[in-house]
Parts: C-alpha cells; sequence; structure tokens
C-alpha cells in the first residue's frame, strides 16, 4: 500500500484552511494509496493555528501532522519541513489557498503510478482544464521565468512556477534546498533538472486564482528573486 505525502504551508489561512483541508479529505486516490497530510505554520498572524488544530480534532480520519515555525520564515522554509517529514511513497505541495483544485491528484499521480515518471509537474498553461482569468502581466512574467529556467535546464516546462508538483519522496528528500521564500520553485527546478536519470512530466491542470484583495501574496519583487534564483542554482552553485 502507497501513501502520499501532502505538504501545505500555511501563513494567515485561517479563515480558509478548513476548505482546501475538506477537499484534500474528500479525495480517493486510486490504486488505494493512502494519504498523509502535513501542515506547517509558518508563524501566521491570525487564527491559522487554532483553525487547524480544530479541524485535526473534529476529523481524526484524515492523518493530519501540524509543525509550526516560532519566526516567520517564508514559504520555502515551510516546505523544507514539510518534505523533511514527510514518510510517504510520493510527496505533492499543496498551498493553503484554493487557487488550486486536490480533485486533480489522481491526475498528477498517474505518471509515476504507472512507472512512466519520478516527478510530475501540473501546468496551468496547457490542456481543457478551468482557469480564471487574472493578471496579463503575471502570466506574461511566469512564462518568461519559465523560459530562462528552461534555457538552463534544457526542459521544455510550460509552467515551472506551478505548486504542484509530486515527487518520489527519495528524490526530494535527496536534494539540498536553500531557498526560504518564493526561490523555491526555480531552485527545485534547477536541481531535480539534474538529479541523475530523472523522468520528468507535465500534465494539464485547473486554476482558481486569487486577486491580492483575495489574499494573493506573490509580487514583483518575487519574480526578481525568481530570476536571480535561476541564475545561481544553474550556473554558480551547479
Amino acid at each position: 500500500m502507497s501513501t502520499l505525502s501532502i505538504i501545505i504551508p500555511a501563513y494567515n489561512e485561517g479563515l480558509t484552511i478548513h476548505r482546501i483541508l475538506n477537499k484534500v479529505k474528500a479525495v480517493v486516490l486510486n490504486n488505494n494509496i493512502q494519504k498523509e497530510v502535513i501542515i506547517v505554520n509558518d508563524c501566521s498572524k491570525d487564527n491559522t493555528e487554532e483553525a487547524i488544530l480544530s479541524y485535526k480534532a473534529e476529523n481524526p480520519d484524515l492523518p493530519i501532522t501540524y509543525y509550526k515555525h516560532e519566526i516567520n520564515q517564508g514559504k520555502g522554509a515551510a516546505l523544507h519541513t514539510g518534505i523533511k517529514q514527510a514518510t510517504g511513497d510520493y510527496v505533492i505541495i499543496q498551498d493553503a489557498d484554493l487557487e488550486y483544485d486536490p480533485e486533480e491528484y489522481n491526475i498528477l499521480l498517474k505518471p509515476i503510478v504507472n512507472n512512466f515518471a519520478d516527478v510530475v509537474y501540473g501546468s496551468r498553461f496547457v490542456g481543457g482544464k478551468p482557469h480564471r482569468i487574472l493578471f496579463f502581466w503575471h502570466s506574461i512574467g511566469n512564462r518568461w521565468l519559465t523560459t530562462a529556467s528552461n534555457m538552463f535546464t534544457n526542459l521544455n516546462l510550460t509552467d515551472m512556477e506551478t505548486c504542484y508538483k509530486v515527487f518520489r519522496r527519495h528524490i526530494i528528500q535527496g536534494i539540498t534546498l536553500e531557498e526560504k521564500r518564493f526561490g523555491f520553485e526555480p531552485e527545485v527546478t534547477a536541481k531535480i533538472s539534474r538529479y541523475p536519470k530523472v523522468r520528468i512530466y507535465e500534465v494539464g491542470i485547473s486554476y482558481y486564482g486569487r486577486t491580492y484583495e483575495e489574499g494573493k501574496k506573490i509580487g514583483m519583487k518575487d519574480a526578481f528573486r525568481a530570476l536571480y534564483c535561476i541564475i545561481k542554482y544553474n550556473i554558480f552553485k551547479k
């Protein structure tokens, strides 16, 4: 019996985290794959901790392990903590907001379960899944960053910045990760691309993006940091 470790970094998501956990709980994974939910609270300033602990107590049938950073360190640092603690055969990253749909876990897992892939990226830019129409320059920025990353990694990804990434656990735990904030995506892509004989696949996913008023956190400075990380981890820190 296989297990999927679901890593959820959380920062000030007290009002909505129960909704994403309900979606995670409702998913029935194919091939009798079990779920291991790992939530890392990155020193939220709202009631995120209370919401998580209350949900955990009220839903004992969903195996949730909870960790808390005493100092805010960033999304990447929360992912480092969650990845380190994962015990499942496969690891997936799940944002605590409602932009990505856990119903698509089986789509993401299929290439790995069928032994075609070791890593699977979910792309918001391919396939016929629904996508909320939002910021033009964000989409252009994502494509530019993906193109820049591809030029160095020699991959042909369409969405390097996607949240949904699935890894065989021994692969992601075998990589030393450094970026503590939004540089995680280009760093992990650069390092995964150099993993010996790694097989990387991409599948189309839906995207229910949030506006800044609805809680979206990534901004222009994060895009510049991503570009810096593309150069850093593909040239200077091979």
